[in-house]
Parts: C-alpha cells; sequence; structure tokens
C-alpha cells in the first residue's frame, strides 16, 4: 500500500459553462496538485462522482491515468450503494490501469455488516488492485466500526481505509489507515497510519506536503492550518472549488443540487487564502 503514497489529493471536477466536463481545466488541476501530492482520487466526493455519468466517470479516469505526472498514483472511486455497479465501474477502472479503488460503504440501503461483508467481497473479485474501504458515516448513514473493517481488511486485495469518522481514527490489523479529513492528516500520520486523501492540498499543498514530510514540524504547521481547514471543510467541494477559482485554476461551478458558496462563505475561504499569501503567490 505504500506505494500509493501518503498524501493523495482527493481531485475535484470542473464543469465548463454549459455544465460539462471541462477537461483542459481538470488536466490544469490536476498538474497543480501533483506537484505535492503522491497522487490523486479521481471521481471520489469531492469530484461530484455522484451526479457524473458512467461516461462521464469513466473518461474522467481514463484522463486522469493518461494526463498523470510520472510517478504519480491514480486511485479511482467506483463505490456504490447497487453492488452490481460497484462492480461493474471498478472492473472497468482497473482496465484503465489505475493504481487503486477507493469503494465507499454502501449508501441509502443500510445493509447490516453481513451485507457489508458481501458486498465488498463482490468489489474484491471485481480487481488485482488494492483497494480502499471509505467510511464516511456523515454521508452514507452507516458507519463501519474498527472491528468490522478489521474483518474486511482479511478479504484480499481490500488493503486499507480512507477513515472519516475521526472519532474513530485509529489502527486497524491488516489495513493502511489514511485520514479522510485534512485535520486529521497529522494525527494519522502521529500513530503510524499511511496518510491522508486530502482536499486542501488543492491550494496548500506545499504547507501540507511539510506535514507528512517533517514530523519534527508538524504539530506547529498543522496548528497554522487550521483557518484553511474549516474555510475548506465546510460543505465539501463547495468551498474548495470557490478556493481554485479564486487562485485561477478553474471555475467554482458545480452540479445540482450543489450550489456555489455565498458572498459571506466566500469572503472566509478568500481570507484563509490571504492569510496563506496563496492568493498574492498566485497572482
Amino acid at each position: 500500500m505504500a506505494a500509493l503514497g501518503a498524501m493523495l489529493t482527493a481531485i475535484i471536477t470542473p464543469f465548463d459553462e454549459a455544465g460539462n466536463v471541462d477537461e483542459d481545466a481538470y488536466v490544469r488541476v490536476l498538474h497543480h496538485v501533483c506537484e505535492h501530492a503522491d497522487g490523486v482520487v479521481v471521481a471520489g466526493s469531492t469530484g461530484e462522482a455522484s451526479t457524473l455519468t458512467d461516461e462521464e466517470h469513466l473518461k474522467l479516469i481514463e484522463l486522469t491515468v493518461a494526463e498523470r505526472p510520472e510517478g504519480k498514483t491514480v486511485i479511482a472511486g467506483t463505490g456504490s450503494n447497487d453492488t452490481r455497479h460497484a462492480c461493474e465501474m471498478t472492473e472497468e477502472a482497473t482496465k484503465l490501469g489505475v493504481d487503486g479503488i477507493l469503494s465507499v460503504t454502501p449508501y441509502y440501503n443500510r445493509p447490516d455488516p453481513r451485507g457489508i461483508v458481501a458486498h465488498y467481497e463482490e468489489v474484491a473479485r471485481s480487481t488485482d488492485r488494492p483497494i480502499l474501504l471509505y467510511n464516511i458515516p456523515t454521508r452514507c448513514s452507516l458507519d463501519i466500526p474498527n472491528d468490522l473493517l478489521a474483518r474486511l481488511g482479511q478479504i484480499e486485495h481490500i488493503d486499507g481505509v480512507k477513515q472519516a469518522n475521526d472519532d474513530a481514527l485509529a489502527l486497524i490489523d491488516g489495513l493502511d489507515v489514511y485520514a479522510g479529513n485534512d485535520n486529521t492528516l497529522a494525527r494519522a500520520l502521529d500513530m503510524g497510519g499511511a496518510g491522508g486523501i486530502l482536499v486542501a492540498a488543492h491550494v496548500v499543498g506545499a504547507e501540507m506536503r511539510r506535514i507528512v514530510d517533517e514530523p519534527e514540524n508538524r504539530a506547529e504547521i498543522d496548528a497554522g492550518l487550521q483557518d484553511v481547514y474549516d474555510a475548506t471543510g465546510w460543505h465539501n467541494p463547495i468551498p474548495i472549488k470557490k478556493a481554485c477559482e479564486l487562485i485561477g485554476l478553474c471555475s467554482a461551478r458545480l452540479r445540482l443540487p450543489l450550489v456555489e458558496a455565498d458572498e459571506e462563505r466566500t469572503a472566509l475561504v478568500r481570507a484563509a487564502l490571504e492569510n496563506h499569501g496563496v492568493l498574492q503567490t498566485t497572482a
């Protein structure tokens, strides 16, 4: 799993004026985040995968594999609350040459533990690439407790977890643990976790790289980034798209039912970026 990298950016999906995926802007964002990240997670929550068609979804994965800078890893979000669909998308992403799979907890259906195990057994049969589970109860209304995560880790190809339940962040036998929220990256690394799947790294990637690479300065750097975490983490991906627009990377357009940040939220994002000299340095 170490081959996937410690610092992975959950990349946004830019849209053009017609609401289509803006491939040129996407490639620009990809190269920007890869200046500091070890790789990217494409078509995850931050990438608005829930509003992508399968054709758009797979084309975006294909584009990422083709355009990634040398040595950078690509992890594809292929999860679904329909096991058949999750398996189909996982199979197709594997064919496209991804390095790993991110598979979210089946949402809405609310399967019991036996159903969760059966779901992931099927997903694991669909690929020979490492799978990261994605535990995010705030989006799925279902938490996978750590003992069940450890059980899932015994399934071949399931090698890690993106843990977005901050209260449950802990090492888990058989799984590499990735911080699922920016504000737990330092904690995950301190306890021996694999790293983090990050959002604010779109705009403060250099500083977040230092959290990974400079353990002696980790606490201080992390404390200094709390304003960015707060400004960009309140309703992902609305604020991070606005941040990317403010630094000139791409439009802040989203697909309904998400709408752009209002003036008050935009002011908070702008203030955080100005505080860290990001707007000044990218002007």
